[in-house]
């Protein structure tokens, strides 16, 4: 049996609520939401820790709570607090789990600047905001996009577990496959998640390409 076919092949699959282009927005809209909260919070923080180089300890714990937020469990807890009358239950844990990867490239990538670079912008008169603005996040911008782009495809993987409680995105084709056992749209809906995140990967590395100096470009390689 040739579950892709039977999948991208139906036509119901492609029209209605429960079709591919409406799960496909669904998706698109929490993993955005999520992505554009996250950045708000985590790239402002970075740049203000990184620069001032107080606050170093609020990198560590977010880092280490990367790694130790259940995401389902969270997802459940927000559900079970909030309902389903909104999506917040989905986005308040796809920030909490988007803001880590952002805010440590973002520090690190302030922090790693060589500091005879930050010594002649202040030595040619700039100010502490023009430093940051026009010297610090050109050449940090690579691991800053770095940071994005791992948020970015974590969170297109992760916003799947939305359809655990009957939400929308790519997800309910997994999750509603799985339990009516038509395994074409399990296949298909695991097919539509990974191209999503192919996607957002080569959005990122084009992006990449055209905001980065060549000159840092250069001097990362």
């Amino acid at each position: 049996m040739n579950w892709l076919t039977d999948f991208f092949g139906n036509p119901e699959n492609w029209t209605g609520p429960g079709g591919i282009p409406m799960r496909l927005l669904e998706h698109l809209e929490y993993s955005v939401l999520a992505l554009v909260l996250a950045v708000l919070i985590a790239i402002p923080l970075g740049l203000l820790i990184g620069h001032t180089g107080k606050g170093g300890v609020i990198v560590v714990i977010s880092a280490n709570l990367a790694r130790a937020l259940p995401t389902l469990g969270m997802l459940v807890l927000f559900v079970l607090l909030l309902g389903t009358a909104s999506i917040l239950p989905v986005i308040i844990p796809l920030v909490l789990l988007s803001i880590p990867p952002i805010l440590v490239n973002t520090f690190e990538g302030i922090r790693g600047v060589d500091p005879e670079l930050r010594d002649a912008a202040y030595g040619m008169g700039l100010r502490g905001g023009q430093v940051l603005g026009r010297v610090l996040v050109p050449v940090a911008l690579p691991l800053i996009l770095l940071g994005l782009r791992l948020s970015a495809i974590q969170v297109v993987a992760t916003t799947t577990v939305a359809a655990y409680v009957g939400l929308g995105g790519l997800g309910r084709f997994v999750i509603d496959g799985f339990a009516t056992k038509e395994y074409a749209s399990v296949v298909g809906g695991s097919v539509l998640i990974v191209l999503f995140a192919l996607v957002v990967q080569l959005a990122f590395t084009l992006v990449q390409r055209v905001s980065v100096s060549p000159g840092v470009s250069q001097r990362i390689r």
